[in-house]
């Protein structure tokens, strides 16, 4: 039986083996990291932070024939950091207080840090200058008057940003959107309203 020819040897180009390794390296890092970002969450066990409106009240709500109404309005909203082993840090923090559309004030907060597992309020005392309605805006005003209870809408977001050890810094936009329905005597109401993260 003949023997097969074979051709003269060939050898793998060093180019082709520089970048096999190269690629095992690449992968190896990745598999490291991957590991090491599962450790830390394991071992750090994060919550994302909240902004939650912890109380309001409506000290005045005044409106009269030439449609325009006043308001004045206290709202307490409660930045939280439940994480036990790392600071947060607020930023970007904005939410607008409507009635029926018409922006009555935009709450603003300057970047501020929250403590690992507390919580910092922010006061926000609100008095509008006198707002003009159209007669659908004031028709509306009237019902509150008459039922006793206005309702205010608060909308906005806030950014946070907390470094979790191995991990690195975490980033989150937290979104609130909150109805207030606030009796005309002045009392103080306790929603149960908090962001949600994205």
């Amino acid at each position: 039986m003949p023997k097969p020819v074979l051709g003269p040897e060939r050898r793998t180009n060093p180019l082709i083996w520089c970048v096999a390794i190269l690629c095992t390296l690449i992968t190896l890092a990745v598999i490291i990291a991957v590991l090491v970002v599962l450790v830390g969450y394991m071992i750090v066990k994060p919550k994302v932070p909240q902004m939650s409106v912890t109380s309001a009240n409506l000290d005045t709500f005044a409106y009269d024939m030439s449609n325009l109404l006043s308001i004045k309005v206290s709202i307490v909203i409660n930045a939280e950091n439940d994480n036990a082993k790392a600071h947060a840090s607020f930023y970007e923090t904005i939410y607008t207080l409507t009635f029926q559309g018409v922006k009555v004030a935009y709450l603003r907060a300057d970047p501020f840090d929250v403590p690992k597992n507390s919580s910092i309020p922010l006061y926000y005392p609100v008095e509008s200058t006198s707002i003009a309605l159209t007669p659908e805006e004031g028709e509306v005003a009237e019902v509150s008057l008459n039922q006793r209870q206005v309702v205010l809408d608060l909308k906005g977001s806030s950014r946070i940003r907390w470094r979790l050890g191995l991990i690195g810094s975490i980033k989150f936009l937290l979104h609130l959107n909150c109805k207030l329905k606030l009796p005309l005597d002045g009392s103080t109401i306790y929603p149960k309203c908090s962001t949600k993260s994205r």
